[in-house]
């Protein structure tokens, strides 16, 4: 058991414990139940659980979420168009998100599917120093869809 101040009581009963408790006008908090004995201490729960919500939202603050930005390209799409849209690929991968690369075909595009997949193989090339390419291209109904993620 630990005291209010912080102070190491030793090892008590558990009706002690709480008589302790009540004589300092404070409440008896089981702080790591699986040890062996279980540790308590002495202090104001309500402040304790304030204190515990705010580290965890602390924590949540600090973590980063990854999230999925999508491109999409078509077969035919042309060289000033396939710089810009490659920008944002890069723009992109360098906040650390993850890149799905999406290829439409229409009509009789369907017949040169060996166009977009050279031209998926070009971005997966392109992006090499800054992504890693983590699905390869696969057909999807009418789409090709390729995922890059950030190179940590």
């Amino acid at each position: 058991m630990i005291g209010a101040e912080g102070e190491n009581i030793g090892v008590v009963t558990p009706e002690r414990g709480r008589e302790l408790a009540e004589q300092a006008g404070l409440d008896l908090v089981e702080i790591s139940p699986n040890a062996s004995p279980p540790v308590c201490k002495i202090m104001d729960f309500g402040k304790f659980k304030y204190e515990q919500q705010k580290r965890e939202a602390e924590a949540r603050k600090k973590q980063k979420t990854i999230e999925v930005k999508e491109v999409k390209f078509r077969p035919n799409t042309d060289v000033h168009d396939y710089d810009v849209k490659m920008k944002n690929v890069f723009k992109f991968l360098e906040k650390g998100d993850k890149v799905k690369v999406t290829l439409r075909f229409r009509g009789r595009e369907m017949a040169h599917q060996n166009l977009g997949r050279e031209l998926l193989e070009r971005v997966a090339e392109d992006v090499k120093e800054v992504g890693k390419v983590e699905n390869m291209p696969k057909m999807e109904g009418r789409q090709m869809i390729m995922m890059v993620g950030p190179v940590k």
